[in-house]
């Protein structure tokens, strides 16, 4: 706890349940006044970062910073009963909660008439694929090859956040359905809704009939053409199952998502 101290007396915050521990910050949910707040210490920079676009957004489409001061972001807290992974366990709450993600993804690529801060270009985010495809090659070759070809010429290119799944859109109540932990990008939106086709699970990406009625939903949804948006699935997959293989972590499900989306683009 004392790494949360000189915040919690500098912006007057009481501790509201168990410090949070992750590879890449330090998290300790806290009341101000009546006000439900986390309070976030970053330990990396791709935190800081992230905590940069999160104030810039200003609450529009994200969860609102209440403070800020070096490594550490008070931001408001979620307290709505809703759980978008939830709803896609449910199955026929999916759709429903695929088009949620859709509409956050879309508050935050929202024009805002304020320049952004210093983002990550999606190329450097991508350069692990690289080397791993030429090792492993496979699907990650397919994924590669896919990847270099949209970030030669990105469509629509914006401020991204990075990470949209089902466990970084949170239910804040009268304020709807927010993201949390961006990553702070920059390139083509499309990129955006890929990850949600790996979440929030392999067994309910992978469940009959939902990696093609989730394509429908969101291309109907973002307005992007349902190929443009299989060749960020594969692209994405491939990154994600490559850090996956870094960790130590069994990545077969997300390669599973990205044999998927390259069987669709080869019909």
């Amino acid at each position: 706890m004392r790494i949360f101290d000189r915040y919690l007396r500098q912006w007057g915050l009481e501790p509201d349940g168990a410090p949070i521990r992750t590879a890449t910050s330090r998290l300790l949910p806290v009341r101000q006044g009546a006000a439900a707040a986390m309070l976030k210490i970053a330990r990396v920079e791709e935190e800081r970062q992230g905590a940069r676009v999160l104030a810039w957004w200003a609450g529009e489409g994200a969860a609102r910073v209440l403070a800020q001061d070096g490594d550490a972001l008070l931001m408001e807290r979620a307290q709505g009963p809703g759980s978008l992974a939830a709803m896609a366990r449910r199955g026929a709450d999916d759709p429903e909660a695929t088009r949620i993600l859709c509409g956050a993804v879309a508050r935050l690529h929202a024009r805002r008439g304020r320049p952004p801060p210093g983002l990550v270009p999606l190329d450097d985010w991508f350069r692990d694929l690289w080397p791993a495809a030429e090792r492993h090659g496979g699907v990650l070759r397919d994924s590669a090859r896919r990847a270099r070809a949209l970030l030669a010429e990105p469509r629509q290119p914006g401020v991204l956040h990075g990470d949209i799944h089902h466990g970084n859109v949170l239910d804040f109540g009268a304020r709807g359905w927010l993201a949390i932990d961006p990553k702070g990008l920059h390139g083509e939106r499309g990129f955006d809704y890929a990850n949600l086709f790996c979440n929030p699970s392999r067994r309910t990406a992978l469940a009959r009939g939902r990696f093609e009625r989730r394509l429908d939903i969101v291309a109907a949804a973002s307005g992007i053409e349902p190929r443009r948006l299989l060749q960020w699935v594969l692209a994405w997959a491939g990154l994600s199952a490559v850090w996956m293989l870094q960790d130590d972590a069994d990545p077969a499900g997300t390669l599973q998502v990205a044999a998927r989306a390259a069987a669709a683009l080869a019909v």
